[in-house]
């Protein structure tokens, strides 16, 4: 089903919303409508209640990233098949992915250089005996300059491992005969470099989308009296490769465009050619990005302070960052295109984003549809923050549903 109805709403009012949503196969009980600020809001559990699962294609670890199933309904309901899906702050490639699974042309940018490495490889995957091939080619007793203040995360023989793998794909990076082998295994690599399992190169440390610092990690050691265990590096990324290949995900149909720009630069992307934005921005200042990916930067052979990710310290700056994004939005989406913008809930819902993306909007060729609010459970990584729902962080998903004029 496709949200043509939305078409003929000119008015603003969302009449043409409230009926596709009655009418959408998905959704299980009664939307609730009000309207706040000016704003038309619908709220539902419009792709939690039934916990569908997502493809294990999209098993890869980033921070402040949305499910699958956000993109999946807004594709399914917005898009036909061949239709171009974008997401310009694409973080671990979900939009994109999703995109291609559902066969639309994929597209997917963002300012840092680890979310192509992470998107890339899953839009043409290998197949699990390339993979072992090419790690058995791998000499991992290859001598390496060693990061000895590293092995506070790794044993020694997993930290000497790891650093041959890195060597080898720099190298081959560097002279350009990286191949999508490489290029997959470097992803696996890099998703698995820090975590709390044995499925993890590492010993017990923060969840692997956020990179404890050296100092962090020795107190963590100390306190829980533990060691690094010896992990062998080969046989981890072979198992999790089994269980991201286990989707039997298939190399997209349709050539993807993937880049590393800010997102309101982004020449490689011709003029509307867009049907579908589905994204979510970097929020206030809430995720320290470059914290994080410090030590998948270390891997990859990436200068974080080289990277200019966005902070934004006041909703006004934020507010800026958006517009200047949504001047370059209305260049590339097609008239009559989408835009899902995921705002999310910040600063214990003090902070309504919402209101202004509404305002960011104001003179550039677009309509707000609406704020579209998916109402959910905390995963269990929130949980241990010690977020409650309808407490503190982020308790809903919150888009805001535009259409290009």
């Amino acid at each position: 089903m496709t949200l043509e109805i939305i078409n003929r709403t000119s008015t603003g009012s969302g009449a043409g919303f409230i009926e596709w949503i009655r009418n959408f196969n998905r959704i299980d009980q009664p939307t609730r409508v009000y309207q706040e600020h000016g704003l038309p809001y619908y709220v539902n559990d419009y792709w939690t209640s039934r916990q569908r699962q997502g493809n294990r294609i999209h098993e890869i670890s980033y921070r402040a990233c949305f499910k699958p199933q956000l993109p999946e309904f807004f594709i399914d309901a917005l898009t036909q098949p061949g239709d171009v899906v974008y997401d310009p702050f694409m973080g671990r490639g979900t939009t994109p992915i999703q995109a291609a699974l559902m066969d639309r042309v994929p597209v997917g940018n963002d300012v840092n250089p680890l979310s192509a490495m992470l998107t890339r490889p899953r839009l043409n995957p290998p197949t699990l005996e390339e993979i072992q091939n090419r790690l058995s080619e791998i000499d991992l007793t290859i001598d390496c300059d060693i990061d000895v203040d590293l092995q506070v995360f790794y044993h020694p023989r997993t930290l000497s491992q790891l650093s041959a793998i890195r060597r080898w794909l720099l190298d081959r990076s560097h002279s350009g005969h990286l191949d999508r082998v490489d290029d997959w295994i470097r992803m696996v690599a890099i998703n698995r470099l820090t975590g709390h399992s044995p499925g993890f190169f590492s010993v017990y440390t923060l969840p692997p989308n956020q990179a404890a610092t050296i100092e962090r990690q020795r107190k963590i050691n100390r306190r829980r009296e533990q060691e690094p265990p010896y992990r062998d590096v080969r046989e981890i990324i072979l198992k999790k490769s089994q269980t991201l290949l286990k989707g039997e995900p298939e190399k997209s149909r349709h050539n993807p465009i993937i880049g590393s720009a800010p997102a309101h630069d982004t020449p490689y992307i011709k003029d509307s050619t867009v049907d579908l934005i589905v994204t979510s921005p970097p929020f206030l200042d809430i995720v320290q990005y470059k914290t994080d990916n410090w030590l998948r930067c270390w891997f990859a052979g990436i200068d974080p302070d080289n990277v200019p990710i966005s902070m934004h310290g006041t909703p006004e700056a934020w507010m800026r960052f958006v517009h200047d994004a949504f001047i370059e939005f209305s260049r590339v989406t097609k008239s009559g295109g989408y835009i899902a913008f995921e705002v999310g809930e910040v600063r214990n819902g003090t902070v309504l984003l919402e209101r202004y993306v509404a305002d960011a909007i104001v003179g550039l060729p677009f309509e707000l549809i609406g704020v579209i609010i998916n109402q959910q459970e905390f995963t269990k990584t929130s949980n241990t923050w010690g977020i409650a729902n309808n407490n503190l962080g982020t308790n809903t998903n919150r888009i805001v549903l535009i259409r290009r004029c």
